[in-house]
C-alpha cells in the first residue's frame, strides 16, 4: 500500500493512506543503507505488519527541520522578542531557494515596535518584496489562508517567532501548545518537539521545532552566491565571468550596494556566509 509519512516520533512513523492512518516501523535494511525515512516521504508499506518497504524519490529535503517533498516554506520572522535577525532570515532564504522550495516571509509581533522601529522593518519588508519574495505580516490571516491550497508547506524560523501561534490562529482546532519568551535568554522556549504534517485549507502544513541557527549543509560558496536572487540581475555586468562579488574589481553587485539598490545588510550577510 502507498501513503505519506505525516509524523515521526522516535522510531514510529505515522503514514496516511487514502483510507486510513497507520503507525509503522522502518525496515532494518534502511539502517544498513543509511536511509532514514522523513516526514513528507511518499512510501510503500505493509499495512498488515506495519513495516515501511520502499521510499520513493524525493523532490527536495531539508535537514533542520527534517522534512522532505516540500513545495513552499513560511519563514516566520519575529521583529521583537526575539528581535529581528536579518542574518538568519537571509540564511534561511538562501537554503530554501537552494532546495527548490518557494520561500514566503511572514513578519510577526509588529505591534511591539516603536514608531522608528516600524519604519526600519518596513524598509526591509519593501526590499524583500522588491526582489520578488512574497511577504506577509501575521495580521493578514485571510490572505495567508489562500496560500495553502494543493501545497505541502513548512513553517520555520527562530524559536519564539510565533510559528505555533500563527498556526493556531489559522486553525484553532490545532491547539498547539505555546510558551512565552524567556526574558533572561531573549528567545522562546521550544514547544514543538517533532515534525508533523497536518491538513490545512486543502493542503498540508508542518509545524516544526524552532531553532536559532542553521548551516549551509552540502552547499558550495557558489551555491550561496547563486541563491541571493537579486545578485543574479547584475552578474553579466561584472568584469569576471565567475565573480564572487567579494574582492574582485569592477563588480557590479558591489556597485549596486554602493548605490543602495542592493540593501547593505543583504550584502554583508552574504560576505559572512561565503567567508
Amino acid at each position: 500500500m502507498k501513503g505519506k509519512i505525516i509524523k515521526q516520533i522516535s522510531n514510529d512513523y505515522t503514514i496516511k493512506s487514502v483510507n486510513n492512518v497507520y503507525i509503522c516501523k522502518s525496515r532494518g535494511k534502511f539502517r544498513h543503507e543509511k536511509i532514514k525515512p522523513l516526514v513528507g516521504d511518499n512510501v510503500e508499506f505493509d499495512e498488515t505488519n506495519r513495516i515501511i518497504l520502499k521510499i520513493y524519490p524525493r523532490s527536495n529535503e531539508l535537514v533542520r527541520p527534517s522534512i522532505c517533498n516540500v513545495e513552499q516554506a513560511f519563514i516566520i520572522t519575529s521583529v521583537k522578542k526575539p528581535n529581528f535577525d536579518s542574518n538568519l532570515l537571509d540564511k534561511l532564504l538562501t537554503i530554501i531557494e537552494f532546495n527548490r522550495i518557494k520561500p514566503i516571509i511572514c513578519f510577526t509581533k509588529l505591534d511591539l515596535l516603536e514608531e522608528n522601529e516600524t519604519k526600519e522593518i518596513q524598509k526591509y519588508r519593501d526590499y524583500y518584496q522588491k526582489i520578488g519574495y512574497t511577504v506577509f505580516d501575521n495580521s493578514q490571516i485571510e490572505e495567508i489562508k489562500k496560500m495553502f491550497r494543493g501545497k505541502t508547506t513548512v513553517f520555520t524560523g527562530q524559536t519564539g517567532a510565533g510559528k505555533s501561534t500563527l498556526l493556531n490562529r489559522l486553525n484553532p482546532d490545532f491547539a498547539i501548545r505555546t510558551n512565552e519568551i524567556s526574558d533572561a535568554l531573549g528567545r522562546g522556549k521550544n514547544t514543538t518537539t517533532h515534525v508533523e504534517l497536518r491538513e490545512l485549507f486543502d493542503g498540508m502544513v508542518a509545524d516544526t521545532p524552532g531553532f536559532s541557527d542553521v548551516s549551509f549543509i552540502e552547499m558550495e560558496k557558489s551555491d550561496i552566491r547563486d541563491n541571493f536572487v537579486e545578485f543574479n540581475l547584475y552578474r553579466d555586468q561584472c568584469k569576471y565571468r565567475d565573480c564572487m562579488h567579494d574582492k574582485e574589481e569592477d563588480c557590479e553587485v558591489k556597485n549596486q550596494v554602493k548605490k543602495g539598490t542592493i540593501i547593505k545588510s543583504r550584502y554583508e550577510n552574504y560576505l559572512k556566509f561565503i567567508r
